[in-house]
């Protein structure tokens, strides 16, 4: 049966609002502005049912294992690559995230980086500081004309690419997956073809463990003489003591890094970087999505997220379970049921309840790789001794009963 009241666990400064959310809803909210190691975390997290992360802190199996009372994670950001999401699944643990609540200020910053870099910005701005005026155009461009190249086709991806086309740059992409081109961007036949016909190249892959180092030396030397390299998307998928040789050759001609492979666990902890010192390069901590506008959104979606599947057991657009929103009358019972995808699981579940007359209201199924995920509504009839015998069933995850 279901605890109350809900205790929540939220990480790595979540947005105030999302937090004035969870509270409204009953639930105990305690809210930290750092990340938490593993072993904090454990010690944190045994009575937690929802916990709320962003990109810093990792959800590990052993994090999972030690948190008998948690029934959903939180990802207030897109990428979900901090989570073991396979050991979340086995745990009967839904996952959600925020994929599309950001894109815009990722993309805002993209663009400022990629005119801030074909202008020359940085270093004229160096030079004020320094109190020289020196004022001259050699080296500085407008985008407009220019071609940019774009590594990853999402949700960032497509919608970066709208906009530079809007400022009159020539559009490329490159994915792995096909995917629809937008307005007159053109799909290239290989990332080296885009290297090399791009004047900027920005990557935005998602945190995938296959995509660990995929832009390196050859990479690199792959790309024009002079061209801009821009990485919003992970830390690990770019060699940054290849990106330093390049710029310190010349053959890179700027760079605007907002990920690292080891990022600081909170606000003015020392950050460490092959790229500092390098007057061309633009590095920023990890903002890409903070933005207040972002932030807020982003609380509002996933609180949402946690509220729903607290009250009705929603995991529409889950990152890990089949996504299910089944309608609700006010006067039922739900029994929410994660069990392993075999074949029978429903009809014994309803077998079940027949043999106890028990009338199903409503009922919804869906299955997702290894798990199915059932949602069945009843208008009275189920006892303690109903729900002992589903949660006892050898293929059963986890089950709960939703008033």
């Amino acid at each position: 049966m279901q605890v109350n009241p809900v205790r929540v666990l939220l990480l790595e400064q979540i947005h105030p609002d999302a937090i004035a959310r969870l509270q409204s809803c009953g639930y105990d909210v305690t809210a930290l502005d750092r990340a938490l190691d593993e072993d904090e975390l454990i010690e944190a997290i045994a009575d937690v049912q929802l916990l709320g992360i962003r990109s810093k802190t990792q959800v590990t199996e052993r994090v999972i294992a030690a948190a008998p009372n948690l029934i959903s994670i939180g990802a207030f950001c897109i990428g979900t690559n901090q989570i073991d999401l396979l050991a979340a699944t086995t745990h009967g643990v839904t996952v959600f995230n925020a994929p599309f609540s950001n894109t815009r200020s990722v993309v805002e910053l993209a663009i400022s980086e990629l005119i801030a870099l074909t202008r020359g910005l940085t270093g004229k701005n160096a030079s004020m500081h320094a109190g020289v005026w020196d004022k001259s155009a050699d080296g500085a461009h407008e985008v407009r004309g220019r071609t940019l190249g774009i590594v990853g086709y999402g949700n960032i991806g497509t919608q970066l690419s709208v906009l530079a086309e809007n400022l009159g740059m020539r559009v490329l992409f490159y994915d792995t997956t096909d995917k629809l081109a937008l307005g007159n961007a053109h799909r290239t036949s290989s990332l080296k073809e885009l290297l090399h016909d791009s004047d900027v190249v920005t990557l935005h892959v998602d945190g995938r463990p296959e995509n660990m180092n995929i832009f390196g030396e050859a990479e690199f030397a792959a790309m024009r003489d002079g061209a801009i390299f821009l990485n919003l998307s992970r830390g690990f998928v770019v060699d940054s003591a290849a990106l330093r040789r390049n710029i310190e050759i010349g053959h890179i001609g700027g760079a605007a890094v907002d990920v690292f492979p080891v990022e600081p666990k909170g606000r003015g902890d020392e950050f460490v970087s092959e790229l500092r010192g390098l007057p061309n390069v633009i590095l920023t901590p990890h903002i890409g999505g903070s933005t207040e506008e972002a932030q807020e959104d982003i609380g509002r979606f996933v609180a949402g997220k946690f509220r729903d599947f607290v009250a009705d057991g929603s995991t529409a657009l889950s990152v890990n379970l089949p996504g299910l929103d089944l309608p609700r009358r006010d006067d039922t019972l739900r029994l929410v049921h994660l069990h392993r995808n075999v074949p029978g699981v429903l009809a014994r579940i309803n077998g079940l309840l027949a043999s106890h007359e028990v009338n199903v209201e409503a009922q919804l199924l869906g299955t997702r790789g290894e798990v199915g995920y059932v949602v069945t509504d009843s208008a009275g009839g189920v006892t303690q001794a109903i729900v002992d015998e589903i949660r006892a069933m050898p293929e059963t995850i986890k089950l709960r009963v939703v008033f």
